[in-house]
């Protein structure tokens, strides 16, 4: 059965904060007519500090849209290979072990993607299978789980490498100034995660099962505008509200295999926003500390896209994991409205005496700030 294995997690070394955020939007929408509105919804978003690729002077500028996925490409290709490394060290393979490359990216656009750049320049075998994921968003991160436990469930023993590379800064608009962009402003941070599914043996989220949900006519409500000046994010302002109907997808997901989706024993869910958060505990009838990982990565990190789910399971793997056998969902929601859910249980290390023993955080932390 493959195991989702510890993630590594990378971010950039510039952080703007909340009063710093807070008090640009002050300054570069002084006459905005809703400013007051969008400085309260920035606020209550709960993000305290993001990290962004470039300084922050830097990413007020446009510098185009050729210059901006060129920086893309650039900072990818310099911040991607570390960060795979200590996810194969935690996961005890090497890049030969390694029989796909699940690479998940909204945020700027390479053709050949990234997989073929990796493959040529960290020695991983010329067969090794390609899966580029471009296309849906915050979701990606669980659709990349989810594709990973289907190939090794078509290939038995194989393993899958998932990166996550998002510089959502780059998507930064000085022209869009609707209440819905200024809050994303004020929200999206850049991040970059990766994590091993190992075919056989591995420590982390068993996968027992997944599966997709769509929201019928929603698709306009998380999109883009692929503009001259690039990518142009519309958020609407139904989406908070998503949950409900979410959650009770992610229910009738579970109950088939007689799982209650709210009795489990730990939630990594994409942390878009803290209404989604509230919302899901509200529906599921959940104690919000529930939900803290993915919380803590909003609160640190804002909202980093793909990247989210893997950042709040390396939380859970730094307070030490789950008791052996915990049952447990992996969620990821983003456009369409999309929801990519997965089902599992911790499979821990044994120890000499013979009991499951929970990974701890001790040594080298497995998030680190990379200088550029």
């Amino acid at each position: 059965m493959a195991t989702l294995c510890r993630p590594a997690i990378a971010v950039p070394e510039h952080i703007i904060t909340r009063e710093e955020t807070l008090e640009l939007a002050r300054t570069l929408h002084a006459d905005h007519p809703q400013l007051e509105l969008a400085l309260r919804l920035i606020g209550n978003t709960g993000v305290q500090t993001r990290h962004l690729v470039q300084p922050i002077e830097a990413t007020l500028k446009h510098p185009g849209f050729t210059a901006r996925n060129n920086l893309y490409e650039a900072e990818a290709k310099a911040r991607v290979p570390d960060v795979v490394n200590r996810a194969l060290e935690h996961a005890e393979l090497t890049v030969r072990d390694i029989d796909m490359i699940v690479y998940v990216s909204c945020t700027g656009f390479m053709m050949p993607s990234m997989t073929a750049w990796l493959i040529n320049t960290m020695g991983f075998r010329s067969e090794t299978r390609q899966l580029p994921i471009a296309q849906l968003g915050c979701a990606a991160g669980g659709a990349a789980v989810n594709r990973s436990h289907d190939f090794c469930s078509a290939y038995p023993g194989a393993n899958v490498l998932i990166v996550a590379c998002e510089f959502c800064s780059l998507l930064y608009q000085p022209t869009d100034l609707g209440v819905g962009n200024l809050l994303s402003n004020g929200l999206f941070g850049d991040a970059i995660a990766c994590a091993v599914v190992r075919g056989d043996g591995g420590t982390g989220v068993k996968l027992e099962r997944n599966g997709s949900h769509l929201v019928p006519d929603t698709e306009e409500w998380i999109s883009y505008g692929v503009k001259d000046t690039g990518f142009h994010f519309i958020l609407d302002k139904r989406v908070p509200g998503t949950m409900a109907m979410l959650a009770p997808a992610m229910r009738e997901m579970a109950e088939p295999y007689e799982w209650d989706v709210s009795e489990l024993d730990f939630y990594i869910v994409h942390a878009g926003g803290p209404r989604i958060l509230d919302d899901l505990g509200k529906y599921l009838r959940l104690e919000q500390s529930m939900f803290r990982y993915s919380r803590q990565t909003l609160v640190e990190r804002g909202n980093i896209a793909s990247a989210v789910v893997f950042d709040a399971l390396e939380r859970l793997f730094q307070d030490g994991g789950a008791e052996h056998a915990a049952r447990g969902v992996i969620a990821g929601f983003g456009p369409g409205i999309t929801a990519e859910i997965a089902l599992g249980t911790w499979s821990g290390a044994v120890t000499g005496n013979g009991h499951r023993a929970r990974k701890t955080s001790a040594g080298r932390n497995s998030s680190v700030t990379l200088p550029a």
